[in-house]
Formats: structure tokens, C-alpha cells, sequence
């Protein structure tokens, strides 16, 4: 039996009772009206952790795998913790500033989700990808990072919808930027909280944070301890019916009743069924996403300007050769004659094109869109 609330969505108290398998307040006893069980303190929590410590645990060798092909270099993600935590507690773990990338996933598990790099770390991740040893944390360096977590959380994404089969798993685009830990906004109450060992291959090793809110964190918890994913929203809430008593009819599971042909029905006595009320099912109508609301916000950007480039091609030139050049110099480009420019939003390769001329102007012809991979293979 199901007993759905006025808002169509579980408390965190009734989430906490359906791991930990007993009974929520406002819920129900077990004759749905008698006292509720109470829920011993930390004992979902912990074993939500360990759920989900094993999850991650277990991506940690294909993440390296992912992360050393990116860098092109020998890089391993190991020695993962996860622990509960309230903000304090947590931003004592944290050096003074910190790049925090803010990926939440937005459906399937729909919830707060971050990672977190020392300062130190994020300019070493930043410069093995851009092979540049002098790099600072600049807008290009911030883009740089968010594709890496871009490739994990993608990982993530994949391996879960494997585990759980839901298959409408998505995060927002990964968003990085350096700040003081005073102001990293974190989930409220208590979430949980993964540290990863980052080693380069450079001898020296780096801490990476993992943060998912309190109701991502129980969701894919509850999922992955086979007890079904609940999508909010109510698109989908999936349950084990297994060992069901019904009324003195013994039900030993819904997986077996696929032979219902050869059900003994000899204890039934004389009892006598009545003609059977059917009705059809009436569902919602679907509606398209992107309603009004958000037609309106994105009307409210619709008039920003924005710097758009086209980039013939680059080098890159000794001092004393740059202090060298005159008139007539010649120099000589990284792209091939003939090859596709590349177009720049902000300054950040959106597309390539072949250059053409439009009365006395050049102009571009866009002839390709790039990815975000191909993005990220550009940027050294």
C-alpha cells in the first residue's frame, strides 16, 4: 500500500524510514495508523554512506583510465572517504580558497552536486591539460577545469544509469570558479562528502572533494541498494512488493508470478467473485519542457552582447624573437592552408568555419559546431 502526500513528494524524514525500512511519521505504523518506528540516529546515514562509498570506490579506476588519456599523462584517482558532514565540519577539510565547480544533476536524481580543488591543485590539473607551466586561474583556466568534471561526472552518469536503469540521469553544464571557502554554498543540513587522492605523476598528490546534497545523496543511495528510484516530480517511483501479505493470501514475491497457469487456488473454499469494475486509465497530458517561465528568462538575455572572434591560427615565439620582428616578418601559423578557422565566443571556441568575402568585408561560413571534448582538445 501507498500513501502519497498532499505535494506529491517524500519528506527527508519519510526517505530516511524507506532505507532504513521502517516506518516514517506521517506514514503510518504497520497498521497504518498505529505509532510510527522511530529511526535510530545516524543508522540510514551510514549506511547510505557505505552505498555510496562502494558506488564511487568502484569508478575510481576507470575515471584515472578517462583523466590520464585527457592529460596524456600517468594520472590515478584513489583512496576515496566519504563521510557525512555539516558545513563546519566540512569547510575545516578545505584550504583557504578553493575552485568549486557546481554540477547538479538536474533530473533523474534532481539535487545539489559539486567538486572541489585546493588552489594548488586546480592550477596543476589546469596545467597538465594546456601544457602550460605558468598558468593562472583565469577564465580559460576555469573552462578547462569544468571539462574535466564534465568527463567524470559523464562517467558517473553512465555508470549509473547502468546500475539503476534510469536512464533520465543529466547534470547542468559544470560552472568553475576560484573562491575564499568562506562563500562556497553548500548544501544545507547534513550531505555527503567524498575526498579523492589526485596524483599526476609529478610526485606530488592533490585533494579533490565530492559534495551531494542530502536528497541526491539518499536518492541514488536508495537505487543503488535495490529499492527503487524516485524521480521527483512523481514521474516515477519503482518498489520490491516481495513477500506482500494480503489479507491471508501469501504472495512470496511479484518476480514469481510470471506461472500464473499453475497458482493453487484450492484454499479459496467457496469464495465467490463479483463482476470486475473496469476503467480506463486516465493519464496527464504531456507537456513540452520549457514552459512560459522559462521562455521568459531567456528572453531577459536575448539582447547581450557578446565578443565573437575568428581565429586564423596561433604560435608560439621566444621573446627575443617577438623583440626581433619588423616589417615584412614573416610568421608562420599552426594551421595548414586551406584548414578551418576557428570562431571564439568570449573566447572560447564555439564552432570553425571557412573565410569568405562579403563585398569588401571578410566573413566566415560556419561548417562545423564543436564539442566539448573537441573543445577541450583545442585548448592546448
Amino acid at each position: 500500500m501507498m500513501m502519497m502526500m498532499s505535494d506529491g513528494a517524500l519528506s527527508q524524514a519519510e526517505i530516511d524510514a524507506l532505507l532504513a525500512g521502517v516506518d516514517a511519521p506521517g506514514m503510518g505504523g504497520p497498521g497504518m495508523g498505529g505509532p510510527a518506528t522511530a529511526v535510530a540516529n545516524g543508522g540510514f546515514k551510514d549506511e547510505s554512506r557505505k552505498i555510496l562509498e562502494a558506488f564511487l570506490s568502484a569508478t575510481t579506476d576507470a575515471q584515472s583510465s578517462n583523466l590520464t588519456k585527457m592529460t596524456g599523462s600517468e594520472v590515478s584517482l584513489s583512496g576515496l572517504q566519504m563521510t557525512i558532514n555539516g558545513r563546519d565540519n566540512f569547510l575545516a577539510q578545505l584550504p583557504e580558497t578553493v575552485t568549486v565547480v557546481k554540477a547538479d544533476f538536474n533530473s533523474g536524481f534532481p539535487g545539489e552536486h559539486l567538486f572541489i580543488f585546493s588552489e594548488e591543485g586546480a592550477k596543476a590539473i589546469a596545467s597538465l591539460m594546456t601544457k602550460d607551466e605558468n598558468i593562472e586561474l583565469d577564465e580559460m583556466a576555469m573552462s578547462v577545469i569544468g571539462e574535466v568534471v564534465s568527463q567524470m561526472i559523464g562517467h558517473q552518469i553512465t555508470t549509473l544509469a547502468d546500475k539503476t536503469g534510469n536512464k533520465s540521469i543529466a547534470s547542468i553544464p559544470p560552472e568553475a570558479i576560484n573562491v575564499p571557502k568562506a562563500v562556497v554554498a553548500l548544501p544545507t543540513g547534513d550531505f555527503a562528502g567524498a575526498t579523492y587522492r589526485l596524483d599526476l605523476g609529478d610526485g606530488n598528490t592533490h585533494q579533490i572533494w565530492e559534495v551531494l546534497g542530502p536528497s541526491v545523496a539518499s536518492d541514488i543511495a536508495r537505487a543503488l541498494s535495490g529499492g527503487g528510484s524516485m524521480q521527483h516530480g512523481g514521474n516515477q517511483m519503482a518498489g520490491n512488493f516481495g513477500g506482500m501479505n494480503m489479507g491471508g493470501m501469501q504472495m512470496g514475491g511479484m518476480g514469481g508470478m510470471g506461472g500464473m497457469g499453475g497458482m493453487n487456488m484450492g484454499g479459496m473454499g467457496g469464495m465467490s467473485f463479483g463482476p470486475t469494475n473496469v476503467q480506463s486509465v486516465q493519464f496527464p497530458h504531456l507537456m513540452p519542457h520549457g514552459g512560459p517561465q522559462e521562455a521568459g528568462n531567456i528572453g531577459l538575455i536575448m539582447d547581450v552582447f557578446m565578443e565573437m572572434t575568428v581565429e586564423l591560427g596561433r604560435t608560439r615565439k621566444l621573446i627575443k624573437e617577438i623583440l626581433a620582428m619588423g616589417e615584412g616578418t614573416i610568421i608562420e601559423l599552426d594551421k595548414l592552408a586551406g584548414e578551418p578557422v576557428d570562431i571564439l565566443v568570449n573566447h572560447k571556441l564555439i564552432a570553425k568555419g571557412e573565410v569568405v568575402v562579403i563585398d569588401e568585408n571578410f566573413g566566415v561560413r560556419v561548417t562545423e559546431i564543436v564539442s566539448p571534448m573537441e573543445r577541450m582538445n583545442n585548448m592546448d
